[in-house]
């Protein structure tokens, strides 16, 4: 096994999950080898607290004449629950089939620590970067980033750059370049129906009472027609429509027809809001997810039992130019108005991010595509990315400069699932990526 990929299983195996208390402690250690790992490189490395898990910042010796590029990953990693799904410890990682199997394999230790030993190779290999660099690595994205923010705030003269690279996104296929120049934003919000003030023998009061479980259904159903269109009042107003130049090149990028969705899902039909692609429903058009639906009796076999409550979890993806706040006020309208009779439905919003869009033909752009061709050895294509990233549209707001999407994780790699994995071939890409990278940003 190569160093690099020694570095890296030495960073996976830290259960570094943000969301869960008990691990805290395995968050701050990932930080601190993040911090040493730099530290060893001969970068200036500190770790900043925040009110729950540190902010690592690295940098080297800056110069006037010289660009200054910031790179932001994240080390935190999502939970592994279903365990027994796995099959291998998801922090013991392994290489089987060319691919490294780990919880944040691709998501995102191993696309950030691609730049890491990127920058450690050129400084092995030249003594000097061409660039002035600033490492800025998170441990709370995977809760939406809630102290970042204020920490960019705060140090915002120490974080002055002219541009911002991050690989935490995705390639729509293996061996071809992919650029993303947009991001959907989300809102989140739960919603928990009460009904009687206790669970309910469904034969004795079944009928008499409403039922949480048939009324969060009913809510639920309300979200969407049969064509997939969102029916909550206004939630289109605000929507930028698709540029037709990306409607024509989306149609020629290889790995995003109806086919491909259907191999790396294992769906038996594509289905979502009609007149679109399956391509621009996913970069470019909002939508309402239910993602977790809860009530009653969840154990073998039957009990007959009328729920006191049921509740369902919501992420709404968003578009330029839809605000999260605005959208949230009108999704709780919406279940308010659309709540059956019978029920209390209490409301919980959730973190939210505001959607990105940037101009990938800019200097900069066009210098990110050149270092992608040549790590990849073809052309880049251009995408805007389904997922969100909320931060980022923060460092615009913020440090005032554009982030490249430099993606490295493929369609099957399972982020946020069981089995994650990341092709090896892509990390040792992603090095060779990164080194390309700063000498066409120096000269863009």
């Amino acid at each position: 096994m190569t160093a690099q990929l020694q570095d890296l299983f030495s960073f996976l195996r830290f259960a570094s999950i943000s969301t869960d208390s008990r691990h805290a402690k395995d968050v701050r250690d990932c930080a601190s080898w993040l911090q040493q790992k730099l530290l060893s490189m001969g970068l200036s490395a500190e770790m900043h607290e925040t009110a729950r898990h540190p902010v690592v910042v690295a940098r080297n010796e800056h110069r006037a004449d010289r660009k200054t590029v910031l790179i932001y990953g994240h080390y935190d990693v999502q939970p592994v629950d279903p365990l027994e799904l796995w099959q291998s410890n998801p922090f013991e990682p392994e290489i089987r089939e060319g691919k490294i199997w780990a919880r944040g394999a691709t998501d995102n230790k191993g696309q950030m620590l691609a730049h890491v030993l990127g920058v450690e190779k050129t400084l092995r290999e030249q003594a000097f970067l061409p660039v002035n660099l600033i490492f800025l690595f998170e441990g709370e994205e995977e809760i939406g980033s809630p102290h970042l923010a204020p920490f960019l705030e705060q140090h915002r003269e120490k974080l002055h750059c002219d541009v911002i690279a991050v690989s935490d996104t995705g390639m729509v296929a293996a061996g071809v370049p992919t650029m993303g120049y947009g991001l959907r934003g989300i809102a989140c919000a739960e919603v928990t129906l009460r009904g009687p003030k206790s669970d309910l023998h469904s034969g004795i009061f079944g009928g008499a009472v409403a039922n949480p479980i048939t009324a969060l259904a009913r809510l639920v159903a309300s979200l969407h027609d049969d064509k997939g269109r969102i029916q909550i009042s206004g939630f289109y107003d605000d929507v930028r429509a698709l540029e037709a130049w990306e409607s024509e090149m989306w149609r020629q990028i290889p790995g995003v027809a109806e086919a491909d969705y259907l191999r790396s899902t294992g769906s038996p039909a594509v289905f979502g809001e009609e007149g679109y692609s399956s391509a621009e429903r996913i970069w470019a058009r909002p939508t309402a997810e239910l993602n977790g639906i809860g009530g009653g009796y969840q154990g073998e076999g039957s009990k007959t039992v009328l729920p006191a409550k049921a509740f369902a979890k919501f992420s709404f993806r968003l578009v330029p130019d839809q605000d999260p706040q605005d959208i949230l006020e009108k999704v709780s309208r919406h279940f308010r108005e659309h709540c059956p009779p019978g029920v209390h439905c209490e409301i919980e919003i959730g973190h939210d991010g505001k959607p990105y869009l940037a101009d990938p033909h800019s200097a900069d752009g066009k210098a990110a595509q050149r270092a992608l061709q040549k790590a990849f050895g073809r052309e880049a294509v251009l995408i805007r990315e389904g997922g969100s990233i909320p931060i980022i549209q923060s460092f615009r707001e913020i440090l005032g400069a554009d982030t490249l999407l430099l993606g490295l994780a493929l369609p099957d790699c399972r982020i946020h699932a069981p089995n994650e994995n990341f092709p090896v071939e892509n990390f040792e890409t992603g090095i060779l990526l990164n080194q390309f990278l700063l000498d066409e940003l120096a000269n863009a």
